[in-house]
C-alpha cells in the first residue's frame, strides 16, 4: 500500500468535503455544516492564493486525510483541515506525521516561521498529536491579530520552526 501526499485544489473539493464532514459530523458529533466551511467550496481561492496550500493523502488514488495551510500574515500561517480518516489513523500508517511533515517543510520553504492552530476540547488525540510534535499550547488572547479564528475552537498551539 503507497501513501501519497500532494497538493489538491477544488478538482477535490467533493471528496475533502465527504471526508471532512463526515469525521467532524458522525464521528464527533460537531455540529458544523458545509456552510460554515466556505473554504472547501473554493480551496484554491481561499488557500493558495494568499500564499499557503491544500494537501491530500491518498492510498491507491482514495483520499484518506487533508491538511492545510492559511498564510495570514508575511511570516506566519494557521493549519486547518487536519482530517484522517479513522481506520487510516495511528503510527501503523503515520498519515497525519506525514501530512504535517509536508506543511512544515512548505513553511521552511516559503519563509514561514510561526504556525498556529486551532482545536476543539473532545478532540483529545489531536491535541496529544500537535503537542508530540513540540506545539505549545497557548491562550487566545495570545493569538495573532490576524489569526483566522473558527468559532468552534477552543484550544491553541503555537509552533516556531524559524
Amino acid at each position: 500500500m503507497k501513501i501519497q501526499i500532494q497538493p489538491i485544489g477544488n478538482a477535490y473539493a467533493e471528496q475533502a468535503i465527504d471526508l471532512i464532514l463526515n469525521i467532524q459530523q458522525k464521528e464527533f458529533n460537531i455540529p458544523i455544516t458545509i456552510q460554515d466551511q466556505p473554504d472547501l467550496l473554493q480551496i484554491e481561492r481561499f488557500y493558495m492564493e494568499a500564499g499557503g496550500n491544500f494537501w491530500g493523502a491518498f492510498i491507491d488514488g482514495y483520499l484518506v486525510g487533508t491538511i492545510a495551510l492559511v498564510k495570514f500574515n508575511e511570516r506566519a500561517g494557521a493549519i486547518r483541515k487536519m482530517f484522517v480518516k479513522k481506520e487510516f489513523r495511528g503510527k501503523e500508517f503515520n498519515i497525519a506525521q506525514m501530512l504535517l511533515e509536508k506543511l512544515i517543510s512548505f513553511c521552511n520553504d516559503n519563509g514561514i516561521d510561526d504556525i498556529y492552530l486551532g482545536t476543539i476540547t473532545v478532540l483529545k488525540a489531536a491535541q496529544r498529536f500537535y503537542e508530540r510534535n513540540h506545539f505549545v499550547k497557548i491562550e487566545k488572547d495570545n493569538l495573532p491579530a490576524k489569526f483566522p479564528l473558527m468559532s468552534a475552537d477552543d484550544i491553541f498551539y503555537h509552533l516556531n520552526i524559524d
